[in-house]
């Protein structure tokens, strides 16, 4: 039987790509979801939309949106509006994104990031479950005796994206699930045991993913470049996998990637780095990847759809599905 997982639709497909990919993803039984990032590519929302017309099955997630360019009120019409569309498959996922997005993208200012998602959740239960007009008063949200017209299913589940402790705890407290993203997997072992034995509660693991039947090195070589794409554009990411046993690696891949670019900075990358943050190769190398994930105890590994290009240029991610 294979292994049950997530998609998610990344920045290199473009929208067409995105539309046929979909469709043939919901014909299969073991994808659970469709996931859609948001930086500054994609917009999430219209994107659901447009997928939960072609589709029946899967469930239509945001991995993630952030929680400064919209307003609890924005997400939460949003979030009805799809989840009418697709016939209640929609996922609110949330996270705190970076202050390079944030600031200087949408111009805010990134601060309070954990009260911040802590107020966002709870005013969004409210919005989300309450039939009369909501009022809220935190530090942050602020709603005054309004009510959205469109309803749907109260409990459509909130997800939270976290890196550091605190952004766990108020996921915990607060929110359906978890979304990880860049875990070595002894790392991920270890938290999501210490996870369930306080809690139970969703988790899921966002994994680079690269696949390819007919040219596997080519896909080594992909994952790898987008591994070390996210190490080097940001601090958040950058500075959490210094805390891990790959701290020199890290270093030097940040290093190499602003000194001469991501071709060379991959070379810092060895296999065994490789092996515990992404899934890379033939169908078969990939299928038995996901196992280790879902082994370490992961409720859905969401493979990040990182396709290499065939002889043509065109991006190859039909062997996606083969998984």
């Amino acid at each position: 039987m294979k292994s049950r997982f997530g998609l998610s639709i990344g920045s290199l497909l473009n929208i067409k790509n995105v539309m046929d990919f979909s469709a043939n993803a919901d014909k299969h039984e073991h994808i659970d979801s469709l996931w859609v990032p948001e930086s500054w590519g994609k917009e999430a929302f219209s994107t659901l939309g447009a997928i939960s017309q072609i589709t029946q099955k899967v469930k239509l997630g945001t991995s993630i949106i952030n929680i400064y360019s919209r307003t609890p009120a924005t997400i939460a019409m949003g979030a009805i509006s799809i989840d009418n569309l697709s016939n209640n498959r929609m996922i609110i996922g949330l996270g705190s994104s970076t202050s390079a997005i944030v600031e200087n993208f949408h111009g805010l200012k990134y601060d309070n990031p954990i009260i911040r998602m802590k107020e966002y959740i709870q005013s969004l239960r409210l919005l989300l479950h309450s039939d009369e007009k909501t009022n809220y008063d935190g530090s942050i949200v602020k709603i005054k005796n309004f009510k959205i017209l469109e309803r749907s299913r109260p409990e459509i589940p909130i997800h939270v994206a976290a890196v550091n402790k605190k952004m766990i705890q108020i996921g915990m407290e607060h929110a359906d699930g978890l979304l990880f993203y860049l875990r070595p997997l002894k790392e991920i072992k270890n938290l999501i045991q210490e996870i369930k034995d306080k809690k139970k509660i969703h988790t899921s693991l966002v994994l680079i993913t690269s696949v390819s039947n007919n040219e596997p090195l080519k896909a080594k070589e992909r994952a790898a470049k987008t591994l070390a794409f996210y190490i080097s554009v940001g601090r958040v990411y950058y500075n959490f996998l210094l805390k891990t046993d790959y701290k020199i690696e890290v270093e030097k891949i940040y290093r190499e990637y602003h000194t001469r670019g991501l071709e060379k900075s991959i070379e810092y990358i060895p296999t065994n780095m490789l092996d515990d943050f992404v899934i890379y190769g033939s169908v078969n190398d990939c299928q038995n990847q996901i196992k280790r994930f879902i082994n370490a105890g992961i409720d859905l590994p969401i493979l990040q759809i990182n396709p290499i290009k065939d002889k043509e240029g065109k991006l190859n991610y039909k062997d996606f599905l083969e998984l």
